[in-house]
């Protein structure tokens, strides 16, 4: 049966479509809920059919596609049809090209993992109610596009594993109302971390699917990255692999941590190992589920042949466990202070055949 719920191996997110498109950490108040005639044009120009070509010319057999919710509702339970076509056309695309769907709801009203929210999803009964109530719109919606894919919510921030548990038990349920068959994914807490994959509620039902992200380590992910504070402190182009004393050092002088990486000699494919490894358990305590590793990635200014090495290692790693995977991402638009796209952003074609390769699969148990 898991292998006809999940039959991917290989795909790539599409970040700057529909989520991404703007830093509303930069703008007024008033202007973050409102679209101008520039976000429709971008939302009608930026991804075509001609780029779904192109990811599946590359051999990737899924998409992940983030979309933020107020791009699609424009008020509680109004929804906005114009931009709800974009999503109809690219499900059409991926049929097409043979590519596996994931719906992905990137930033929800109340959890935006990079702006703080003045009203907490997982704290705001309404908010949930209204959060519920965009999936059941989702599948009246969608209902006969049996191969689409509804990933609840990207990232859900450091709160306590029971509240997202409870909502997510609560949506699930009311999709299953419409549609037993319908499949799910859903994330852990904390940014969607592998060690809190544990926390997470597993369910008697073969149409759920459980993901995770990786982004260690993050002083060389995300090396100089304008949008996290502490990498824009150290402001330090960063090597993988590497000696473990540079990453030491970051430490030391970001958080006053002079034991951090205790454990590692190394910043290599052993440490990305024990960082991954919470992962691991998940899959060993729970052989007969399907796991995703749904979001990974380095910043687009990290040197090209570091941004290769640790693709390839940390690709092996979920390989080698039965993992799949789904890098992260396509494109980046000009506004985007932490680019981790994997296509040259004017050309529109992957930036080295060893990324190609790697992000099919194509990996090797020892790097040449």
């Amino acid at each position: 049966m898991k292998q006809d719920v999940w039959k991917y191996k290989h795909g790539i997110g599409i970040g700057g479509w529909l989520t991404n498109y703007k830093r509303f950490n930069v703008m007024a108040d008033e202007w973050k809920m409102r679209f101008s005639p520039g976000d429709y044009e971008h939302f009608e120009s930026y991804i075509t059919e001609r780029d779904i070509k192109y990811i599946a010319s590359l051999g990737l057999d899924h998409v992940r596609v983030g979309f933020d919710q107020i791009v699609l509702e424009e008020s509680p339970c109004v929804y906005r049809e114009r931009t709800f076509k974009l999503l109809d056309d690219f499900i059409v695309w991926c049929k097409k090209y043979d590519l596996g769907c994931i719906l992905n709801l990137h930033k929800a009203v109340g959890n935006y993992c990079d702006v703080p929210s003045p009203v907490a999803l997982l704290d705001d009964e309404e908010l949930q109610k209204r959060f519920i109530a965009f999936w059941v719109e989702c599948e009246r919606r969608w209902h006969d596009e049996k191969d689409v894919v509804f990933e609840l919510l990207n990232e859900v921030l450091n709160v306590p594993p029971k509240k997202w548990n409870d909502l997510a038990d609560r949506t699930i349920r009311a999709i299953r109302e419409k549609n037993p068959t319908r499949r799910i994914v859903i994330g852990s807490t904390c940014w969607n971390s592998p060690g809190t994959l544990k926390h997470l509620t597993v369910y008697d039902d073969p149409y759920i699917i459980y993901t995770y992200h990786f982004y260690a380590p993050h002083e060389f992910t995300h090396q100089q990255g304008v949008l996290s504070a502490p990498m824009l402190n150290w402001n330090s182009k960063m090597a993988y692999p590497d000696t473990i004393a540079r990453y030491r050092a970051c430490h030391a002088y970001l958080y006053n941590n002079q034991n951090a990486y205790p454990a590692y000699e190394n910043m290599d494919f052993d440490a990305l190992a024990d960082m991954m490894s919470g992962a691991f358990q998940f899959r060993k305590d729970h052989p007969d589920k399907v796991l995703w590793l749904g979001e990974f990635g380095t910043i687009r200014h990290c040197k090209l042949e570091y941004r290769e090495n640790w693709m390839h290692d940390v690709i092996l790693l979920a390989k080698q466990h039965g993992i799949s995977t789904c890098s992260w991402n396509y494109l980046s638009t000009p506004n985007d202070g932490n680019k981790f796209s994997l296509v040259d952003d004017d050309t529109r074609k992957i930036l080295s055949p060893k990324l190609a390769a790697y992000i099919t699969g194509k990996v090797r148990k020892k790097r040449k």
